[in-house]
């Protein structure tokens, strides 16, 4: 009697697993998407508020420095989910920081670039330094609604670029008093303090065709031993579409 009463619940928790064992899983399938009319993101164009970090104490920016990049990227969808792809494309970045009363020796023969302060005498009142690239981003993006592009969004990636131009843009020459003196607007142009490489980390997150975007150059502006080792932090807005 013992026996039976051990032997039947035994046999009945074999004979359910069995039939669990041959009961077939129902795989979750992803979801399919018809992405005929895919909006891909191909142009970007990205505007900015920049700022120097690792700024010395010495040195101060003033005004809105910003950055403005336009890119034409190439989107590639992964076969087994259309909500992921990646992405690149050549683009172009510039970063322009804001100074007040400050001289830039961008063409002086010092061994390092110089920050001016000319408060003490006559002087321009505003000087805006540009850095240019030619650059090459990639992204690995995530798109809730690929179909139309109007769902949630984000990206992360890297960007590497080379950079075309370097140069400074003097305005109000005006007395140590601060009168105007003459109106006129001073260029000068050189890349020789600067690296002309540059690595830059970016995210971005967003909705449809509009998204907020971070990002953090890993590289210093100018070279080892020419100047401060400060490297730009930007927060702003991309426009995407096409």
């Amino acid at each position: 009697m013992n026996l039976k009463r051990i032997l039947l619940p035994a046999l009945l928790l074999i004979s359910i697993a069995g039939m669990a064992q041959e009961t077939p899983k129902k795989s979750k399938s992803k979801p399919k998407f018809d992405l005929g009319g895919r909006s891909n993101d191909h142009f970007l164009l990205q505007l900015g508020y920049t700022q120097w970090a690792n700024l010395p104490d010495t040195l101060k920016t003033n005004g809105l420095s910003k950055s403005v990049n336009a890119y034409l990227m190439f989107d590639f969808p992964f076969k087994n989910d259309a909500r992921l792809s990646m992405a690149f494309g050549p683009g172009i970045g510039s970063d322009h920081i804001l100074f007040t009363k400050r001289k830039i020796g961008i063409k002086e023969l010092a061994p390092v670039l110089q920050f001016t302060n000319v408060q003490d005498t006559n002087h321009y009142k505003k000087t805006k330094l540009a850095t240019v690239y030619l650059e090459a981003p990639i992204e690995f993006r995530y798109n809730s609604n690929p179909e139309k592009n109007n769902g949630f969004k984000w990206a992360v990636g890297v960007k590497v670029g080379r950079m075309i131009n370097a140069h400074t843009r003097n305005t109000k020459w005006e007395s140590r008093s601060g009168n105007l003196l003459n109106d006129y607007v001073m260029k000068e142009s050189s890349t020789r303090f600067f690296n002309k490489t540059r690595i830059v980390a970016q995210a971005r997150v967003g909705v449809g065709h509009v998204s907020l975007y971070g990002s953090y150059q890993l590289t210093t502006v100018i070279k080892d031993g020419f100047g401060p080792a400060v490297r730009p932090l930007t927060f702003g807005l991309t426009i995407s579409g096409l």
